[in-house]
């Protein structure tokens, strides 16, 4: 559990990124939550997002080569998921990852907003086309998230500075 609440605190700013299909592209809108990572939500025609959803997947071999690599300072190791929702789709970071018969497992490490399809904790087989980011830290440094990244770019100055110091996460530009 331990580990739950660590990796909980690297994604504690960009925990779930919704996907509805009425707004506005490049619009992006935060919900906060009491003692819970806040909401992003983008449009599902959101270039910008869609590309980095592309390049996550089209990378997925790098998370892969690290989770098998066993080196210790590789960390964190995270992948976000989309779950069907009744607006579009909710984009859950999974936890704990692990390899099992070439397939992911993975905790949910956010408490779903809309999705019913799964619960804070559980521990499922990632579907791999569901897959939209990995991450992982090396010494702190984070390595793919590019759905963070392009959510961490859209935040004003003050949001950056408070997401960097909130999740201790160096961010390489």
């Amino acid at each position: 559990m331990q580990q739950f609440k660590k990796v909980k605190k690297i994604i504690v700013s960009i925990a779930v990124v919704i996907a509805f299909a009425n707004c506005n592209n490049h619009t992006t809108t935060k919900k906060e939550r009491l003692g819970e990572p806040d909401i992003y939500s983008v449009t599902d025609q959101d270039s910008e997002m869609n590309d980095a959803i592309k390049t996550a997947k089209e990378t997925l071999n790098k998370f892969n080569d690290a989770l098998k690599s066993g080196n210790t300072n590789y960390t964190d190791f995270c992948l976000k998921v989309r779950f069907k929702a009744p607006n579009g789709w909710e984009h859950i970071w999974l936890s704990d990852i692990k390899i099992k018969d070439n397939k992911y497992i993975g905790v949910i490490s956010d408490l779903p907003d809309s999705t019913t399809e799964v619960n804070l904790g559980d521990t499922i087989q990632i579907i791999n086309e569901h897959i939209t980011d990995w991450m992982y830290t090396d010494n702190k440094k984070l390595r793919g998230g590019n759905t963070i990244r392009l959510l961490r770019k859209r935040m004003t100055e003050t949001e950056r500075k408070q997401f960097d110091t909130n999740n201790n996460l160096i961010i390489e530009e």
